[in-house]
């Protein structure tokens, strides 16, 4: 019981230390607050609390499903590692050369209705803000150790643990961008700049780690195949 109640936290932990340094959400929480600059403080607690539902969902589809739909379209992973860090790469490349915060058109708080906050709040909020392409592409992953035979833990426990690493993940999405306004009133213009050139170079260094993973990999394969 003991050992697998450690496993169990190993396995959680190991969730949370691959998710959240690429998901960031710190970093993410002042690009959300510039976007829902023009809503009611209710408004944004209500989209913080649908963008970290929808990021759940996200990597729980990319986790659980993520490996049959790569077989299902006949890619590899190594191929949506490449893929996947190009775009944060371009991503962050683009974040670093601007010189303001990407913002929304601006919407009065009257006409943030109950559609246009479900949009919103899906897309570009959770996809591909919160969770991009790396984020997909490491729950893929970890998706896969999931389901790998391990003769020490059952299988069932090993999935619970992966569902409460990503539900934390999720909370810590919620929790930064429900207080991102606390967090810019803190930092300042200048500490938001800061933040943010930071946090895409960060996001830079993290796309070029996933593309090399990803050509690794290929390279990998393209060894094997010829042997």
């Amino acid at each position: 019981m003991e050992f697998h109640l450690l496993s169990f936290m190993k396995t959680v932990l190991f969730v949370l230390a691959a998710l959240l340094p690429i998901m960031n959400p710190p970093g993410i929480a002042p690009i959300f607050h510039s976007l829902t600059i023009s809503a009611s403080d209710a408004t944004r607690n209500s989209l913080a609390r649908r963008v970290a539902i929808n990021a759940f969902i996200l990597l729980m589809a990319g986790m659980f499903i993520g490996t049959h739909v790569l077989a299902f379209f006949g890619l590899s992973l190594p191929v949506v590692k490449v893929a996947g860090g190009l775009l944060v790469v371009a991503t962050a490349w683009k974040m670093l050369n601007t010189d303001e915060m990407p913002k929304m058109e601006a919407v009065p708080d009257s006409l943030w209705t109950h559609e246009l906050a479900s949009k919103k709040a899906f897309y570009p909020l959770a996809f591909p803000l919160t969770v991009g392409p790396g984020s997909i592409s490491i729950a893929i992953t970890l998706g896969a150790g999931v389901h790998a035979p391990n003769t020490n833990v059952p299988l069932p426990l090993t999935m619970i643990a992966a569902i409460v690493g990503l539900a934390l993940a999720a909370f810590a999405v919620y929790l930064s961008n429900r207080f991102a306004g606390l967090l810019i009133r803190l930092l300042g213009d200048t500490g938001t700049t800061v933040m943010l050139r930071m946090t895409s170079f960060i996001l830079l260094c993290i796309g070029v780690q996933i593309l090399w993973d990803g050509v690794s990999g290929l390279l990998l394969l393209s060894q094997a195949q010829a042997h």
